[in-house]
């Protein structure tokens, strides 16, 4: 036993001493970037959606929205485009922020207020803090000892930046209620708490018609971004141990991200060895949510508790499915399964991959267990966005025209064609490409949890 060990830690050391002082910085600089990237992807999501923003003409403490529901341009990732998306970016720095959501009842806003990290401070709208009566919620910077004014609902925040992801819920699908719910949407305020008394008017940036790329690069840009975020926000005690491997890459809190021509090579390729661990992770991490069917809940229990908590059980801190959960998503909730819930399927029934070439259809049962809609919303496979260049990415419960069956179910067509007499119910996919899809519940009932009421997998089909 003791001569098996002796000779293992000698060859370990003769195999170590091979490398160059060069080779082991090098192995070491990957290695760290890797992990940077599964660390960092939840705060690089969001500056990489802030600098879309920027893009556009915004500044901080304003709202981007869609006037109109989201075609292919809006290249986020896995967003929904059967509701009216509003973005409001906020920054504490020059003291607390509020945001002002509207009563239910004209309309509906389904949403949270995040940290960068994405880890929801509170939901707004009936399933958040307010109940639906409407509220003003007050995101205060870190370290604020002030007593907050009556009136209003704290959030602490550890950090001085993040959004509110707040969606404005259609009746229908007419263009009456498209109308309607941008209007009622645009009810919503933000605006700094020192200008409560007189609050000016909330800036609106229409993002329609404009293509909002915020899909993770896997390359030289992602560590750019972490470098910005890591030079505009505090470090966590819970991150101070990626402190030395981020300096160890070039990035450090008050100095100029500037890697050389190697390094550069050096992160290019580390980007492109975690995008493969994400992937593989992303394929294989999540349990069935129908025993023996492909539909999964794309986010671990630790890391739903995690981002509803701020990770505060000190004995968990899940960065490995956090990571993988924002390689394909930006938002999370405070409250789980009250304002919707979703599945995702990247295979068919018999366990292959969704094909852009090939023809496919879900059937929908009857009586969905929803109290608003239903969805189901096909993306690219490789970026997680909505398909370009394609004239819709999905179809609702509430899609105009949509067939329904004898029985009451709808059948979903995905395929680069139309099935014959089936336009109305088809989603478009590109040949050339995977795709994914995923199902969403807005209002989703006891049903969903019980698994009393199950969607049908992804079935291949002859092409018409």
């Amino acid at each position: 036993m003791f001569l098996a060990l002796a000779l293992t830690c000698a060859a370990t050391a003769v195999v170590a001493q091979d490398f160059s002082p060069e080779e082991l910085t090098r192995r070491a600089v990957e290695r760290r970037a890797v992990e940077a990237i599964i660390w960092g992807m939840p705060a690089v999501n969001t500056d990489l959606m802030y600098q879309e923003m920027l893009k556009l003409g915004g500044k901080p403490n304003q709202i981007v929205f869609w006037s109109r529901l989201l075609d292919w341009r809006n290249q986020t990732l896995t967003p929904n485009p059967d509701v009216i998306y509003l973005m409001a970016f906020f920054n504490t720095k020059d003291g607390p922020v509020v945001i002002e959501i509207p009563p239910a009842g004209d309309g509906v806003i389904n949403g949270s207020i995040m940290d960068p990290w994405q880890a929801a401070l509170e939901d707004a709208g009936p399933a958040g803090a307010d109940k639906g009566a409407g509220g003003k919620y007050l995101i205060l910077p870190p370290g604020y000892k002030e007593k907050a004014p009556d009136g209003y609902i704290a959030l602490p925040s550890a950090n001085y930046q993040g959004y509110a992801l707040l969606r404005s819920i259609l009746k229908s699908g007419s263009a009456a209620d498209v109308e309607a719910a941008v209007a009622y949407g645009k009810r919503i305020k933000l605006y700094p708490l020192s200008q409560a008394a007189n609050p000016p008017g909330t800036v609106f940036l229409d993002a329609a018609g404009s293509v909002y790329d915020s899909t993770i690069p896997y390359d030289l840009r992602f560590f750019q971004s972490l470098d910005r975020f890591v030079q505009s926000e505090p470090w966590l005690e819970r991150d101070k141990a990626m402190i030395d491997p981020l300096k160890s890459i070039g990035i450090e809190k008050g100095r100029p991200f500037e890697p050389d021509k190697a390094t550069q090579d050096l992160l290019n390729a580390a980007a492109g060895e975690a995008h493969a661990w994400l992937e593989l992770k992303y394929e294989t991490m999540f349990a069935p949510y129908y025993e023996g069917r492909q539909w999964v809940f794309p986010i671990l229990p630790d890391v739903i508790g995690g981002l509803q908590s701020q990770f505060a059980n000190p004995d968990s801190y899940p960065v490995d499915g956090r990571g993988v959960t924002y390689t394909m998503a930006f938002f999370s909730t405070k409250h789980s399964g009250i304002g919707q819930y979703y599945l995702m399927a990247i295979k068919d029934k018999n366990g292959n991959a969704l094909d852009g070439g090939g023809a496919y259809r879900l059937t929908v049962p009857a009586n969905a267990p929803v109290r608003q809609y239903w969805s189901a919303t096909a993306y690219d496979r490789a970026t997680h966005a909505l398909i370009r260049d394609t004239a819709r990415s999905g179809r609702s419960s509430q899609s105009p025209g949509l067939q329904v069956n004898a029985d009451s179910s709808v059948d979903i067509y995905f395929g680069p064609q139309a099935p014959d007499g089936k336009e109305s119910n088809w989603v478009p996919t590109n040949a050339a490409g995977k795709f994914e899809v995923l199902f969403r519940f807005y209002g989703p009932e006891k049903a969903v949890f019980d698994k009393t009421w199950k969607l049908p997998d992804i079935e291949r089909v002859a092409a018409q």
